[in-house]
């Protein structure tokens, strides 16, 4: 069942388009991706959402409350991360929490929330690192108990640890039954937390899918590339091309020298050394279509498939 469902979205100031026509919904419990450029539209949108800003025309429905959304409820049930959190330096995390869980009717167990969070309730803002802040922020947005948190860039300017740090948050909170509306630009991070994501460029989306369902859209073939000790005889050859999992085998320089080029799908590795031995291959490499490629291929005119894929060597 749609949480959240936008219907033909868009903003403008003056003459300045910020979204051109953007649609999507989001389904109870699911973390939902928003990805896109700088200066796509995502911020915009999530704000649209989160009612702090009025959409020039397009219609947002978010099924939270007997009222459906309007008004205190929505503020009630709606949580929002935006991309900076900025606090008084002297304030101490106890006392932020608690504060903004007085804003609320049924907030929730602040002190719960700081230590799921692994933050120090008797912390200064001013000591906090980037990703005790981020963190800080998440808890601030579900203090009310919503059953929405839009998290705006939520990573950006993370340590590897800080980041992973922080997805597991997310991942709690899912588990907890909050739907995430997660605008970010990491691709890894849309792999790591994301049921769906939808794609904008210029204020408009080019795609919703699942992550996996993104790749195989820009072309989930893979290409296995390597050299041999010595040329390959015509039938080893000629047993390549017939495997079902390739759909092409080429050696440069013709069928018996050069480096050797097989692309395919499914388990290709594996169909492939069924053939030839792992002990003939050197230089071996796998180059697949990734997440980010599907992403330049949505939003990037001038990618296409001369581009060539991310590779792993062993």
């Amino acid at each position: 069942m749609a949480i959240i469902t936008v219907d033909h979205l868009r903003k403008t100031y003056g003459a300045r388009v910020a979204v051109e026509d953007v649609s999507f919904s989001v389904e109870e419990g699911e973390v939902f991706g928003i990805v896109g450029r700088n200066g796509a539209g995502k911020t915009t949108t999530v704000e649209c959402v989160a009612g702090l800003r009025t959409p020039t025309a397009g219609t947002i429905d978010l099924d939270v409350g007997p009222d459906g959304g309007a008004g205190a409820d929505l503020k009630e049930q709606v949580g929002v991360q935006l991309q900076e959190c900025s606090l008084p330096d002297k304030i101490r995390v106890g006392e932020a929490l608690s504060l903004y869980a007085s804003f609320y009717r049924r907030p929730a167990d602040w002190r719960a929330l700081a230590a799921d969070a692994g933050l120090d309730l008797r912390a200064s803002f001013a000591t906090l690192s980037g990703g005790q802040r981020q963190r800080l922020s998440v808890a601030l947005a579900l203090v009310g108990s919503p059953r929405v948190a839009i998290l705006d860039e939520l990573t950006t300017g993370l340590d590897p640890q800080a980041r992973r740090e922080t997805w597991e948050l997310v991942t709690r909170i899912r588990d907890r039954g909050v739907t995430v509306l997660l605008v970010t630009h990491f691709m890894e991070e849309v792999e790591r937390l994301c049921d769906r994501v939808a794609v904008i460029s210029r204020g408009r989306v080019r795609a919703v899918d699942t992550p996996a369902g993104l790749v195989a859209r820009a072309g989930g073939e893979q290409r296995l590339v390597f050299r041999t000790e010595r040329p390959l005889t015509a039938e080893q050859v000629t047993g390549l091309r017939a495997l079902p999992e390739v759909t092409s085998a080429t050696v440069e320089g013709g069928d018996d020298a050069g480096e050797v080029t097989i692309a395919g799908t499914g388990d290709l590795l594996s169909a492939v050394t069924a053939v030839l031995p792992a002990s003939l291959m050197r230089g071996l490499r796998m180059e697949r279509t990734t997440l980010d490629d599907a992403f330049l291929a949505l939003t990037d005119p001038s990618y296409g498939p001369s581009h060539a894929p991310s590779q792993e060597e062993s």
